[in-house]
């Protein structure tokens, strides 16, 4: 009978936990001992939840004790005067060892394992972006909801007696401008925008799950608070944080309980704080009900229509060498069903084209010589071999998604 995931996640914690104390107290072969439990912990884990997204995380843990490991062995070897090889790992622990994964091999002491308080430094990027409202082309509905739930609020909250919404979800296919779009915002308000890797956020630290959020709201509070300026959450793909799945481990409960805590303290306790989240999702789909009411506003990021297409070939194509037939309208045509990313990526093979073509010709290296202009028959020639990238039964899954959940 196997044990449940969340007896060997705790277990796994609660060995590497007394492993770091003994190793800080002088116990080497005691803190050895805890360090392999909490590595057999882990791999039982990985190898009985084989698809659970956690589990590079766990194998870098573990790498990073059986580096632990092995440094002690050689240190009490040094000590009796011997230079043999250190012992051979266990089977598991070889298992884990010899993955490409276990980054802790370079650390020598028992911070190897242990969170520090400065971790969180490596799960945000703090910053005050220098995005434009202009930059985001289209995307009308998401600017105007965005304008007044964020914008508008931050420079006369006066005006809203009965609050605003400080929970955001941005949701549509991949590469049509969602990160952009709260970046832009941040701007407007001249405000910090804290960007969360999701993933790392997830479990850094083994069992440090609901610490990291807590830790991270506690960040943002307290930058609102000391430079009297607002900040904006940014948690892409928040699905992987929030997203319903079967055989959840105690990690992800803890996680998910801290996180509705957190959305409930800034949407409803306090009033006048300028705290905004901005969660975005490929997949909204897999997001629970109970998240969603924390987030008021939930915004269809769509592709591109004709209008905004033409827009981001002028952008794109401005600073090429175009032939004076080319018309950006004609791109646009062409470009129905193609992501804001995509187009991005058309333009930029149309110039890799005609570079190629130039070095192919044996000319590249001589004096002011210079690829030819792009001309139609260039793009046409892309369009060929590049389909784009979102396929039309998701475009169907997030309308019939929005006819339900969709609040601008």
């Amino acid at each position: 009978m196997s044990l449940a995931p969340q007896e060997l996640e705790n277990s796994a914690s609660k060995y590497a936990a007394e492993a770091i104390r003994l190793d800080s107290q002088g116990s080497r072969g005691m803190a050895i001992q805890s360090y392999q439990r909490a590595i057999e912990s882990l791999v039982k884990l990985v190898q009985v939840y084989p698809e659970y997204k956690l589990n590079k995380i766990y194998v870098e843990r573990a790498g990073a004790y059986q580096s632990r490991i092995e440094a002690l062995r050689m240190s009490h070897k040094l000590d009796e005067g011997s230079l043999t090889k250190p012992d051979e790992p266990t089977k598991e622990n070889r298992t884990i060892n010899s993955n490409q994964y276990a980054k802790g091999a370079g650390r020598t002491n028992a911070q190897a394992a242990e969170p520090s308080d400065g971790a969180l430094d490596d799960l945000v990027m703090k910053e005050k972006p220098t995005v434009h409202w202009h930059e985001v082309i289209g995307q009308e509905d998401a600017k105007r909801a965005i304008r007044e739930s964020i914008v508008y609020p931050t420079k006369r909250a006066d005006l809203f007696p009965l609050g605003w919404p400080r929970g955001i979800l941005l949701y549509g296919p991949p590469g049509c401008g969602k990160t952009l779009i709260a970046a832009a915002a941040a701007a407007e308000i001249d405000g910090y925008f804290i960007n969360v890797d999701a993933a790392s956020m997830m479990s850094k630290w083994l069992g440090e799950a609901e610490k990291n959020v807590s830790k991270l709201f506690v960040m943002a509070r307290k930058l609102n608070d000391r430079e009297n300026v607002p900040v904006l959450l940014f948690v892409d793909e928040i699905d992987s944080l929030l997203g319903t799945r079967n055989g959840e481990v105690g990690g992800e409960v803890r996680l998910k309980n801290q996180f509705l805590t957190e959305m409930d303290g800034i949407n409803s306790k306090s009033k006048e704080l300028l705290l905004y989240v901005i969660g975005a999702t490929n997949k909204p789909w897999s997001l629970e009900a109970g998240f969603l009411r924390r987030f008021q506003k939930r915004i269809y990021v769509t592709l591109p229509d004709h209008s905004s297409r033409t827009n981001l070939f002028v952008q794109y194509t401005a600073a090429l060498k175009k032939d004076l037939s080319l018309r950006p309208e004609d791109l646009a045509k062409l470009g129905e069903g193609y992501s804001a990313s995509d187009i991005k990526d058309i333009c930029q093979s149309a110039q890799l084209r005609v570079v190629n073509e130039l070095f192919e010709s044996g000319k590249a290296m001589e004096a002011k010589s210079n690829p030819r202009a792009i001309n139609m028959t260039d793009f046409k020639e892309i369009f060929k071999i590049r389909k784009p990238s979102v396929p039309t039964d998701m475009i169907r899954a997030y309308m019939r998604w929005s006819d339900q959940f969709k609040a601008l």
